[in-house]
């Protein structure tokens, strides 16, 4: 299995279980499965849907692309995720929860963590009558020099 993924073991399947119900998912087969190959290792990871139904795939599980991207929302809703709009067609699915900002890869299409002690972001304008801000996304796009 590709090694941007985390082993599908009993462990991964064990804590992918507490970590569904302690968001107050229902942890079913699919969502069980989804949650061992994004978190089973406790390592965070930036996917796409379609990088995940491909080491669903590649694992043994069957699953749709429809399931993959409605079990990635499912997350998001519950928190366990954050998703991060690249542009117009390229979501990314980020499963380190805390605020940070990210590197877009051009060349590559990947999102990585950037340092967030190097982001100084002094003010953020008033949201409007009637609404809060509820997260600030910061994707720095990059193109290598040629």
């Amino acid at each position: 299995m590709s090694s941007d993924f985390a082993p599908t073991t009993q462990a991964a399947h064990d804590w992918a279980a507490d970590w569904l119900t302690e968001a107050g998912l229902r942890p079913t087969r699919q969502r069980l499965a989804l949650a061992a190959l994004l978190m089973g290792d406790g390592q965070n990871r930036h996917v796409t849907a379609e990088s995940l139904f491909a080491a669903a795939l590649e694992s043994g599980e069957k699953v749709s692309l429809a399931t993959v991207y409605n079990t990635l929302r499912a997350f998001c809703q519950a928190g366990l995720m954050n998703e991060i709009t690249v542009d117009a067609s390229r979501s990314y699915f980020d499963t380190r929860i805390d605020d940070h900002p990210h590197y877009f890869w051009e060349d590559t299409q990947l999102l990585t963590d950037a340092p967030a002690d190097q982001l100084d972001i002094v003010r953020l304008p008033d949201a409007p009558e009637g609404c809060e801000v509820a997260r600030v996304d910061v994707v720095i796009r990059l193109r290598r020099k040629t």
